[in-house]
């Protein structure tokens, strides 16, 4: 079996609480009330989406290829 990662965005909503937004799975978003919910929601929506595409015969992608950097401008 091989392990991958992934980055998970937290957002923090006006409402209260998370979402967990994983940029490489088109769609996994999921939301939790506290970032360790969040946190724990996001590794369960990975692997339901990575076992969906397993069930479906399609490509598992992943984080290896990408490189991450902040950007600042002014507003």
């Amino acid at each position: 079996m091989k392990i991958l990662n992934y980055k998970v965005l937290l957002r923090t909503e006006p409402e209260g609480g998370f979402t967990a937004i994983v940029p490489s799975l088109d769609g996994c978003i999921t939301y939790g009330e506290t970032i360790s919910e969040a946190r724990k929601n996001a590794k369960e929506a990975i692997e339901l989406y990575i076992e969906s595409l397993k069930v479906d015969g399609l490509d598992i992608p992943s984080d290896e290829n990408f490189l991450e950097y902040n950007v600042q401008v002014n507003a």
